[in-house]
């Protein structure tokens, strides 16, 4: 069994307690950072977990102890080990708009054809503890007044800066699901949800309710570079409504390792029965044109503020 999945049948086992966030109980693992830490996690401690690089990163990201529906809670929330992977599709821009709030308008990189993707998170080190995460999300114009500026488009298509809008965000644990949803207004669920990257290859599968495939992928992993700590930091920006009012979250990924391949013939994606299934058939995918895979990064999710979203 490769080391990664020894890990994750390590966290499924261990033993649990219960925690309150905002009123809702949830289960985490006993002994783990989010038990011990609170958010306030000890950055040294981290320092010796064998599977992290560096802490330097967030030495440089104070937190900040906010009021939230969740309660009190300490923002950023630091992601210490992760990898991901981003499938980038061409899709029809009149189906886009069906699935965007009127508020918001697609990313088109030609007349009449925007950005979607599908994304799948492994977070081996963090602090509410080891979780997997997919989704299927938009890419959409920043919420701001004024044109497009070109330098949006070209940042958007480098993955150093992008706006989105989630359709669909599955999750693995139950906190992570109640501080998305209650926290950030993001669109999750807890379903088995499994996500396997290293060098080699990539693979990821979400369960439905029945016990079958919503997605599923498999793919080589494309060649990787390795980066200095700090020296390749992209940015996401995600909205979200939150008691009625539009609210931007702020994701920052230090990227230590990670590659790309332009139009990839190798990736295999299953697209089953399922939540995450039927948004991504709604938005009509044309193509695949890109694929990116990060087999090494760290992450900072700041807590959504309110945002001006110009109405259409």
């Amino acid at each position: 069994m490769p080391s990664s999945q020894q890990e994750t049948v390590q966290e499924t086992v261990q033993e649990t307690v219960k925690a309150d966030l905002g009123g809702r109980t949830v289960t985490i693992p006993k002994g783990g950072l989010y038990d011990r830490y609170r958010m306030d996690t000890d950055l040294d401690e981290v320092a010796r977990d064998p599977r992290v690089s560096g802490v330097d990163f967030f030495r440089r990201l104070p937190k900040t102890r906010v009021e939230s529906p969740i309660g009190a809670t300490l923002t950023p929330n630091f992601y210490y080990r992760i990898s991901t992977t981003r499938i980038t599709m061409l899709a029809r821009s009149r189906a886009i708009r069906s699935r965007l709030p009127g508020e918001l308008a697609p990313l088109e990189v030609a007349p009449g054809l925007g950005l979607i993707s599908v994304m799948f998170f492994r977070y081996d080190v963090c602090d509410i503890d080891f979780y997997t995460e997919a989704a299927v999300g938009i890419a959409v114009k920043p919420a701001r007044h004024g044109r497009l500026d070109f330098f949006d488009l070209v940042a958007a298509l480098k993955n150093e800066h992008l706006d989105s809008y989630v359709l669909s965000l599955p999750v693995s644990t139950e906190i992570a699901q109640v501080r998305g949803h209650d926290g950030y207004g993001f669109p999750k669920w807890v379903t088995d949800l499994d996500v396997d990257i290293d060098a080699h290859r990539t693979t990821a599968r979400v369960t439905n309710g029945a016990g079958g495939t919503d997605l599923a992928l498999s793919a080589p992993t494309p060649a990787q570079t390795a980066y200095p700590s700090g020296k390749r930091v992209s940015t996401l920006t995600s909205y979200t409504s939150i008691d009625d009012a539009w609210h931007s979250t702020l994701s920052q990924t230090n990227v230590l390792s990670a590659g790309a391949e332009l139009v990839p013939r190798k990736l295999a994606l299953q697209v089953g029965e399922g939540r995450m299934a039927d948004d991504l058939r709604s938005l009509n995918p044309i193509r695949t044109i890109q694929f990116d895979v990060v087999t090494e990064g760290q992450l900072a999710l700041h807590m959504p503020v309110p945002t001006s979203v110009q109405s259409r």
